[in-house]
């Protein structure tokens, strides 16, 4: 019997469940499942079987509008109807009792009060399982249904992420862990001594707090953060616990990974507490043909118009008026997604796509992708890890259950027999499982060092 491989490190895997594939034919593939970002039960079984194959979180992506498109694509999308994150994820907790449950909410739009409210309920019904993807919504159309006429500019977009992370953690702190005496006999509740009012007044928010909820189980639900733009990858070095990098291929996996983790240092932060880990998209066969084959049957089910409509969103302008047989023309850069757009431009340059070619893979899924048997799946997995290009991987399924089944009965193995992956859980919070410290309450820090 083969050995493991001899690895310091273990991979630590999320998977992307909102929507449940990246892939926008998913839904349509043979056997899958048409409805699987709106059926509760579905889900439910999705994140029992992640939690069978140990996986670190249910990760939820978010989008706040649905008109973001020509109706032509709109009407082909199974994203258009979908569970609030923040809706969905209790009711998820109330059946798996390991798995971690992450959700994006903007910093754009919701109030600091709410989502720290809304966060730290869910840590306490989860058991200490909450993560909050910290993002910076750039969809000019989700403005326009938050009162908005056009979004806000990317460097303040940031600029205000920033600040609503102090304002969060410092509401999750607004109570000592031990604030609570519930004395039935004197009839005090609590102590007022251990009670923080934060009464914030910054440039972009004004909250006076305390939060009405105890501290989180984790102190803090871990901190997640997906942007990779210079500002992005700042912000993550400062605030983030987990990174959802965008894959692509194995060097600038290393030349990000290598980049954030020097800035976590240099502003004073372990650069260990730091996880990276780049979406990643694989379909598993009994043979790299039998993969290929699957991927080829998965992007012949992708409309033209759906190409479109990812790759006019990808870069910020309508990618219909270009030559669809010639080549990306210059594109401007924009007030949306800064790192989404110069990916785009670097896979068009690196592969000499068409506009055509180049619609037709972001229609289906544009970034890393893993094809092949399991063990080939576990070979590039390996290899990210071990060359520091990862700490683990956002795993995207092609289409579900099935991807999802088969990731999980045969890759999740295959990674355990080399000693890569976990076989039980480390512990019952999320933090404890992607090896994370507590962090201490910035307000009751002295007093809680003198009663150890």
């Amino acid at each position: 019997m083969p050995q493991p491989h001899a690895t310091p490190k273990r991979l630590h895997l999320g998977a992307f469940m909102r929507p449940v594939s990246i892939h926008t034919a998913a839904w349509r593939y043979p056997g899958g499942t048409p409805d699987a970002n709106f059926n509760l039960k579905a889900l439910i079984r999705y994140a029992q079987t992640l939690e069978r194959g140990r996986f670190d979180a249910f990760f939820m992506a978010d989008h706040l509008a649905v008109l973001n498109m020509p109706m032509e694509a709109l009407k082909r999308s199974a994203t258009v109807t979908s569970f609030d994150p923040l809706t969905l994820l209790p009711a998820l907790a109330m059946h798996t009792e390991r798995l971690g449950l992450i959700a994006t909410a903007s910093t754009t739009f919701e109030p600091p009060y709410t989502i720290a409210r809304r966060f730290a309920s869910l840590d306490h019904i989860s058991g200490g399982r909450a993560g909050w993807n910290l993002v910076t919504t750039s969809n000019p159309d989700a403005a326009l249904n938050f009162g908005m006429d056009e979004q806000m500019e990317h460097a303040e977009r940031y600029a205000r992420a920033r600040e609503f992370f102090d304002v969060v953690t410092g509401l999750w702190d607004s109570w000592a862990d031990d604030a609570f005496i519930r004395d039935v006999e004197s009839g005090v509740y609590f102590d007022p001594d251990k009670l923080h009012v934060l009464n914030h007044k910054g440039r972009y928010l004004k909250v006076r707090g305390p939060l009405n909820i105890a501290r989180p189980i984790q102190g803090w639900p871990v901190m997640v953060q997906a942007g990779a733009s210079d500002a992005g990858r700042q912000l993550a070095a400062e605030t983030a616990e987990v990174v959802f990098a965008a894959g692509g291929p194995i060097e600038a996996g290393r030349a990000f990974y290598a980049d954030v983790k020097a800035r976590a240092a240099k502003v004073g932060r372990n650069p260990d507490h730091i996880k990276i880990l780049p979406g990643a998209f694989t379909i598993i066969g009994e043979s790299l043909q039998e993969a290929q084959e699957k991927r080829a049957r998965l992007d012949g089910l992708v409309s033209y118009d759906s190409g479109m409509a990812a790759l006019s969103i990808a870069i910020g302008t309508d990618a219909r008026k270009f030559d669809p047989d010639g080549p990306l023309p210059e594109i401007p850069e924009t007030n949306q997604s800064k790192s989404g757009r110069e990916r785009v431009i670097a896979l068009a340059e690196r592969e000499k796509l068409t506009v055509r070619q180049l619609a037709g893979r972001l229609g289906g899924y544009g970034g890393l992708a893993m094809m092949g048997t399991p063990r080939m799946i576990a070979d590039q997995m390996e290899e990210w890890l071990v060359t520091g290009a990862s700490d683990g991987f956002n795993v995207m399924f092609p289409y579900l259950p099935g991807g999802l089944d088969d990731f999980v009965d045969k890759v999740v193995p295959e990674l355990q027999r080399r000693g890569l992956f976990r076989t039980e859980y480390e512990g019952t919070t999320l933090r404890e499982n992607l090896g994370l410290p507590r962090p201490e309450n910035r307000f009751f820090a002295a007093a809680a060092k003198a009663a150890e």
